[in-house]
């Protein structure tokens, strides 16, 4: 017999093994390879933008986003979309992976003529038990995608978490990063984070608490103090982040030592802090150009004295 009538009936003979199993199994990798390329496109088409300076135009965030009350063209709110849509794109194409890379795998035990069946309910009994075991890290990362979804905060928020108060430095899915006042990175898992108060969306309000002695005019400490707000929120600095007319709320507190007089107007997200310092500082110096006494300090005695 000779060597090429032998190959050819080996090929015969073993043509199940030698042709039609492996095209099927490259015939599986072929399509889960074009498949993964076509939605990992389709899902950077919907959550990535074309223009870096704009948000997506078929976005699947596009109806959660701009809550944070910014412009579009603003840098902080689109670094702020961009890396939402990058977190969540990146999980979406680790799902497809995932999923594309198991059905590769089963549908080729499946091609070598292996039973599956007990592969799944394996897979099954140690999915359950992983959950049971890592039931805090999935808790974290089911928390964080919908931190993300709803746009609770972003990167450059101010935001009070409970234990944290500062600005969000970097959100993920398990994990984010707020820094203090005190220059203190804090990694809060998302888990854990049971209330947001995001003092970076929509609108703020600044609130000026301003004491005087009982003994003033309180009538016209209210109006040297008011007159000076109204000038203060006309200055270049500080008139473009206010966008209502401040209000006197009158006396707020009355103690032994002081008499507290509170005004408030409405801001930019973000803009409180300073505007309200600049308008602490602008009725304090009207109060001792228009000679209205200030709360006198009480100094305790001194040891041996």
């Amino acid at each position: 017999m000779s060597i090429s009538l032998l190959a050819f009936e080996l090929t015969e003979t073993n043509r199940e093994w030698l042709i039609h199993k492996p095209l099927s199994i490259v015939s599986y990798v072929v399509v889960a390879v074009v498949l993964r390329f076509v939605l990992h496109k389709l899902i950077d088409r919907m959550t990535l933008p074309r223009d870096p300076g704009l948000p997506p135009k078929r976005s699947i965030l596009r109806p959660l986003q701009d809550r944070a009350g910014k412009p579009l063209g603003d840098p902080a709110a689109r670094e702020r979309r961009a890396q939402r849509a990058q977190t969540i794109g990146s999980v979406f194409k680790s799902g497809v992976s995932i999923i594309l890379l198991t059905w590769v795998v089963l549908q080729t035990l499946d091609t070598l003529g292996f039973n599956v069946a007990p592969f799944i309910a394996s897979a099954g009994i140690a999915g359950v038990a992983l959950g049971f075991g890592a039931q805090n890290l999935v808790r974290d990362f089911i928390s964080g995608m919908f931190m993300l979804l709803e746009d609770q905060y972003g990167v450059g928020d101010v935001v009070d978490v409970g234990d944290a108060i500062g600005t969000v430095e970097s959100v993920g899915l398990r994990v984010t990063t707020i820094r203090d006042i005190d220059g203190t990175l804090w990694y809060c898992r998302n888990g854990e984070i049971l209330r947001v108060g995001n003092m970076s969306q929509g609108h703020a309000v600044a609130v000026v608490d301003v004491p005087v002695a009982p003994t003033a005019n309180v009538d016209r400490a209210q109006q040297v103090a008011f007159r000076a707000v109204l000038d203060t929120v006309e200055r270049e600095d500080i008139a473009p982040f206010v966008l209502e007319k401040p209000e006197l709320l009158g006396v707020n507190s009355v103690t032994a030592g002081a008499v507290t007089l509170r005004m408030t107007v409405r801001v930019r997200a973000g803009k409180q802090w300073a505007v309200r310092r600049a308008l602490t500082g602008a009725v304090l110096e009207a109060f001792d150009s228009s000679g209205i006494e200030s709360p006198s300090l009480m100094l305790a005695p001194v040891a041996g004295s």
